[in-house]
């Protein structure tokens, strides 16, 4: 075991490392101290971006042309796919939560990292599985009555291809917090040198993450649809294989943060948890005053603790008006991290509206693009799901054009380091969202006057005489607006938490696409049960898209009203 006798000797014998070549607080995959000059960097950084590429490959690759298997092999319905499709992406995008404890708490980055990549193969492998029989393919199998009829999926099909679907949930639910962290504790933030490393591995990371997106987008949409489902889903599976093993070929360079064996340490879900349990148990206290006057003259209380949230101040306390000394109650740091998250909640409940915004690409809009002209010559046909690349593109052409020009312009009027403040680059996207459901809303307008001109309703299976390109606005704002709004309130919550809480910061974040997504799966929900299926219509030409996309435009309104509001009240945490 490694000891600071260890390390110590290195300032007398020259034969050793110098004391500076080693990073603090951090170890080699041997449990030896990391030294700088043989572990972590760029080297160990391109494996970590090479997995999380693979990842979000596979993920969207499954993804983004999910309702329209739904809607095809499995004979789902419209509104019955959209609503699925908006349930497990929501569950999908609140697993990070469990991720970021089960991270922080019990395995560390790196064995969760490895653990989630080996669900990924198991459940793409049973995905593929449940694609390749025979009854559930779209035409291959055909009732003997009727040949145009294709054989219904099995119960045990289903079954197989559910619980694949809610797997992969779980295992990227363990990567997401996971990985990205686990690449920057790679640059050591206290050296100069690797500062400015750890900033250029954020941006190589988001242009390498969108970047596999958008080929998922292009090419595994137009497998899926064009040659085969099985196809489609085992790509993902093997290139899952390959970039786990590519992973852990790289254990060798990566430097992990030192255990801590202090008793509450690594565990912030368990530390939040203990302080509102312990503020509640001590609710009926009301003679509190001798028992904090304590506590202040010890020095130890900070002036922010008596501003902010005194209710959980009684944490500090004991029924027999015990304080901090008698060791059974709740430290200041842990009441301070406990307040740090609930200031973080009215932006958080803010956002949540731009979770069901972003929702619609991979559903709605999908849907919206399948009716129409998708000829680009005459024999390419562009799969619909692959629209969705116009956002990723959008993303990676404007975050440079962002960061290189309009960040250093906004800096010579704001003085601003950053240009704008977190909350505001978030606003921004925001508003963006706003005119992207706008736009969504008048192109379907536009749809279904054309339907009804040329005499289409009752032709359901009829291409609309109108381009795709029509869609191509909604999709490039909505990709500006992610730029906005996606990065800065990823930022936002990594900055704004306590240092040892930025996973969970991360993973908060994460679960606002995950309650956006259960949010509209109600919303669809409700809406085809008042209007009796009227806006959701399985014809594809009698439906009302239009009438939603102007709701979900109003409820924007509302949401981004909100956020400016606490956005302005809004007091940022001093580093």
């Amino acid at each position: 075991m490694v000891t600071s006798t260890d390390i110590s000797p290195a300032v007398e014998n020259p034969l050793l490392p110098e004391k500076h070549d080693f990073v603090e607080e951090n170890v080699d995959y041997k449990g030896f101290p990391a030294k700088r000059s043989s572990s972590g960097g760029w080297l160990s950084a391109s494996f970590i971006i090479v997995v999380q590429m693979a990842e979000f490959f596979a993920y969207y690759g499954v993804s983004a042309n999910l309702i329209n298997y739904l809607t095809g092999p499995l004979g789902q319905s419209t509104a019955a796919a959209a609503e699925n499709v908006n349930a497990w992406s929501g569950t999908a995008m609140l697993m990070p939560l469990l991720g970021a404890f089960v991270a922080d708490s019990y395995l560390g980055r790196y064995r969760t990292i490895v653990i989630a990549s080996v669900l990924y193969i198991l459940a793409l492998g049973l995905l593929t599985l449940s694609a390749v029989i025979p009854s559930l393919g779209w035409f291959d199998y055909q009732s003997p009555s009727n040949s145009n009829i294709p054989c219904p999926p099995s119960q045990l099909q289903i079954i197989i291809f559910v619980f694949s679907l809610y797997l992969i949930g779980i295992a990227q639910g363990m990567h997401k917090p996971c990985i990205q962290a686990f690449g920057a504790d790679q640059f050591d933030g206290s050296d100069p040198k690797e500062c400015k490393s750890k900033s250029s591995f954020f941006n190589w990371s988001s242009v390498g993450t969108y970047a596999a997106i958008t080929l998922s987008f292009v090419i595994l949409s137009y497998i899926q649809d064009n040659l085969s489902w099985g196809i489609g889903f085992g790509i993902p599976c093997l290139v899952m294989i390959f970039a786990s093993v590519w992973f852990v070929f790289g254990t060798v360079t990566y430097r992990f943060h030192a255990t801590k064996s202090d008793e509450g340490q690594g565990k912030p879900f368990l530390r939040i948890g203990r302080v509102f349990i312990k503020a509640v148990k001590n609710w009926r206290i009301t003679s509190v005053e001798g028992s904090m006057d304590d506590v202040e003259n010890q020095g130890v209380l900070p002036h922010l603790a008596s501003n902010q949230f005194k209710f959980l101040n009684k944490a500090l306390l004991t029924p027999d008006h015990g304080s901090i000394g008698s060791g059974n109650v709740c430290s200041i740091s842990e009441v301070e991290e406990a307040k740090a998250v609930l200031r973080l909640l009215p932006i958080w409940l803010s956002s949540l509206v731009y979770g069901i915004v972003l929702s619609q690409p991979s559903t709605l809009f999908t849907k919206q693009g399948l009716t129409m002209d998708r000829f680009i010559t005459s024999t390419f046909q562009v799969p619909a799901a692959s629209l969705q690349s116009f956002g990723s593109i959008t993303i990676i052409v404007f975050l440079p054009i962002y960061d290189r020009l309009l960040v250093p312009a906004a800096r010579a009027i704001t003085g601003n380091p950053t240009g704008i403040t977190m909350l505001q680059r978030a606003g921004t996207g925001l508003f963006l969202s706003i005119l992207s459901v706008l736009a969504a809303a008048l192109v379907e307008m536009k749809r279904l006057e054309t339907i009804k001109e040329f005499g289409l309703v009752d032709l359901p299976n009829a291409i609309v005489p109108m381009s795709v390109a029509w869609l191509i606005p909604q999709y490039l704002l909505m990709g500006i607006a992610q730029s906005f709004t996606a990065t800065g309130l990823q930022e936002f919550f990594y900055d704004q938490m306590p240092n040892e809480l930025r996973s969970t910061g991360l993973a908060l974040y994460l679960s606002i696409f995950g309650i956006g997504g259960f949010l509209s799966s109600i919303l669809i929900s409700v809406i085809e049960n008042v209007t009796g299926g009227d806006w959701f219509s399985d014809n594809p030409m009698k439906g009302h898209l239009d009438y939603f996309y102007w709701l979900l435009t109003g409820l924007t309104v509302v949401a981004f009203t909100s956020f400016v509001y606490f956005a302005k009240a809004y007091t940022y945490r001093k580093q």
